[in-house]
């Protein structure tokens, strides 16, 4: 039964703690959308997406209207497009990327993922088509999100595909150069991809998901930092304790919402994600959580301990409070959308290794991290193996989206603006990999995984 403390306590959340609904994503199956024909296809994909998220986004709108509770983004996330388009060339594949972003146009919708490949294990003819148009398919839209999932726990990793991803980054943060290779933000390289992520740029409709579906990210650092501020000098339990109920709360909200677009779109729930996203803006910050728990700067000694502690709360609290939780659910620790991240880069407390190490226990990995331009394709590649390692090692979804920013070196910032935020160049170890990454083949998967 609602009280008025409830009531009031939520309102205060939204005012003035940035508490929100990230995303509504709908996805879309487009499975049965492929032909023979490229152009067929097109006109298939164009006409299901326009016609099964026509109203998802007044939908959204009305929700937020009628309930106050922000509703920031509405995206479409959409079957891997490996999968859809077929025997296909890499120009095929643009255009069918072109007709994506038309498509979210179309819907009004900020972002639509799914140009996405699953090359864990090894790469067809048409995965390798798709792969090599990534590059200029993201260039030519503004709305069009990519993923490739380059291993499993139960597959290893798949070192050519590794490669080819490092290469697919230094293309495009060439060919968006004039636009601070924002290309590079809308790509994102996982290992033990979820199906049914609703945030981007990772998200895309799995072939185990219904025709169509709504999942809903929720958010909540600011809620999160509040509330650790208020539990004073408390031990670690009490503590923990405090985020889980907080968790609970912020989670509720996102089911609230989900069940309501569920109804209205005559569409099914999915999940809830129950992730900690932040934005740039001030007070909205997993950093400044850490920071309230008692660290001088974010990358201090403590700070993996303190994010695996915070991260586990969340999933504590926030499982009570759906009847679905999915996607990636936990902390994220993108670096230009959370201002707490950029300062302590800019004060020299935070690295790329020490992320790389908060990534073993947080929701994703290295996220939103620009790089100087001149870091060479086999040293990303060298990143995003070492990323794939930590997910395949202790079975969690791990996720590399870094900005080489071209011409741009150590000093120097990018600034996306929006929820993109921006960046200061990170420092990143320049010994050379190359040998390494051109062995090619498979990483084979840890003994752990041979269990069924």
């Amino acid at each position: 039964m609602l009280n008025t403390k409830d009531i009031l306590e939520t309102i205060n959340m939204i005012r003035e703690e940035h508490l929100d609904v990230r995303t509504i994503t709908m996805g879309i199956s487009l499975l049965d959308c492929q032909t023979g024909d490229n152009k067929e296809t097109c006109r298939k994909i164009y006409d299901k997406i326009t016609k099964r998220a026509e109203k998802l986004v007044e939908t959204g709108c009305n929700i937020e209207k009628e309930y106050g509770i922000p509703i920031i983004n509405k995206r479409v996330s959409v079957t891997p497009v490996s999968l859809v388009g077929g025997s296909r060339s890499a120009d095929d594949y643009v255009e069918i990327a072109k007709t994506l972003d038309k498509a979210a146009e179309t819907v009004g919708v900020n972002f639509l993922g799914g140009f996405s490949a699953l090359v864990h294990k090894g790469i067809t003819a048409n995965d390798k088509c798709m792969l090599e148009s990534i590059p200029e398919a993201l260039s030519q839209t503004s709305k069009v999100c990519s993923s490739v999932n380059v291993g499993t726990t139960r597959s290893g990793i798949n070192m050519d595909a590794v490669k080819i991803c490092g290469e697919n980054i230094k293309k495009l943060a060439y060919l968006t150069k004039d636009d601070q290779s924002i290309g590079c933000a809308k790509f994102v390289v996982f290992a033990n991809v979820p199906e049914d992520n609703p945030f981007m740029a990772g998200a895309f409709h799995g072939v185990g998901e219904p025709e169509t579906v709504i999942n809903v990210g929720v958010s909540g650092p600011g809620v999160v930092r509040s509330a650790v501020e208020r539990a004073g000098e408390c031990d670690f339990s009490a503590l923990a304790d405090v985020i889980k109920k907080t968790a609970f709360k912020v989670t509720r909200m996102g089911q609230l919402v989900a069940g309501v677009a569920s109804e209205r779109l005559g569409v099914p729930f999915g999940i809830v994600d129950l992730s900690l996203a932040p934005t740039p803006a001030v007070g909205d910050s997993v950093a400044h959580i850490l920071e309230a728990m008692g660290l001088e700067s974010c990358g201090a000694p403590g700070t993996t301990a303190a994010l695996a502690m915070l991260n586990d709360a969340v999933k504590k609290g926030g499982s009570m409070a759906s009847s679905h939780v999915g996607g990636l659910s936990g902390a994220f620790i993108p670096v230009s959308e959370d201002q707490g991240m950029i300062d302590a880069v800019t004060r020299g407390s935070l690295t790329i290794e020490k992320l790389e190490a908060m990534t073993c226990v947080c929701s994703v990995g290295l996220d939103m991290i620009a790089i100087p331009g001149d870091t060479s394709a086999e040293t990303i590649s060298g990143i995003i193996a070492d990323e794939a390692a930590i997910g395949m090692i202790n079975n969690k979804t791990t996720a590399v989206r870094l900005i080489p920013a071209y011409g741009k070196n150590i000093g120097d910032s990018i600034e996306f603006g929006g929820l993109l935020g921006y960046a200061p160049i990170i420092p990143v170890n320049n010994y050379s990999c190359k040998k390494f990454i051109e062995r090619g083949g498979r990483i084979p998967a840890p003994i752990h995984s041979y269990k069924n």
